[in-house]
């Protein structure tokens, strides 16, 4: 059985952001945990649900919702 991936990818730091993608698209830089929840908004999602550290939604890739430099 093949292990399901999370929909969301959180790259790791570059300068001071990081890359988000959804469905392998990408959305955009995010610079803070509140713009990763804006990403999410604007692909349907409701921020109010979406736990940052929900590894089924969000692949965090080197380091967590709290790495940001």
């Amino acid at each position: 059985m093949e292990q399901s991936r999370a929909p969301v990818v959180v790259e790791s730091v570059v300068g001071s952001g990081r890359r988000v993608r959804v469905d392998g698209e990408v959305l955009g830089v995010a610079y803070a945990p509140a713009d990763v929840l804006e990403f999410l908004r604007r692909a349907g999602l409701d921020p109010d649900q979406v736990r940052l550290d929900d590894p089924a939604l969000i692949d965090w890739r080197g380091g967590g919702p709290d790495v940001w430099a």
